[in-house]
């Protein structure tokens, strides 16, 4: 894992994508896995990033955001397709290079991946919150 952590260093600090949006593909991956610990570590991010409290609420109840901006929809779209279909429509994939271009799409790719590969392990690994802190996600049924 250690190895691991220079692309994290990367992904968290150094995408074409902006905090705001990294922060809530972030939140994204981590509601996919119903990763406590990662979502409690960002959704605070997110919110200091400039992502609404509203939006990060309906990222945690499972459920499509309203109001999110452009830049939002297309990351959600995005995302949300390549976590449940394994890969991505042309028109999703399109709107990402538009707007933010091939190393974008990598970048969020990137951030998908990661977040995911971080959320496996912590679940396997069973890693609890911080103390005195309560899971803010509920389960998904599976």
């Amino acid at each position: 894992m250690s190895r691991l952590q220079k692309v994290g260093e990367y992904l968290r600090y150094n995408t074409k994508l902006g905090a705001n949006i990294s922060e809530f593909v972030i939140l994204i991956a981590a509601r996919q896995w119903t990763q406590q610990f990662e979502w409690g570590a960002h959704d605070s991010l997110a919110l200091k990033a400039g992502v609404k409290p509203e939006i990060i609420a309906a990222v945690a109840e499972g459920r499509r955001p309203a109001g999110m901006s452009a830049d939002e929809e297309i990351a959600y779209d995005f995302c949300t397709e390549l976590h449940h279909n394994r890969c991505v429509s042309d028109s999703a994939y399109a709107r990402v290079v538009n707007r933010f271009g091939e190393q974008g799409v990598i970048d969020m790719i990137g951030l998908c991946g990661y977040y995911t590969l971080l959320g496996m392990v912590m679940n396997v690994a069973r890693t609890p919150m911080p103390a005195g802190k309560t899971p803010p996600l509920a389960s998904f049924p599976h």
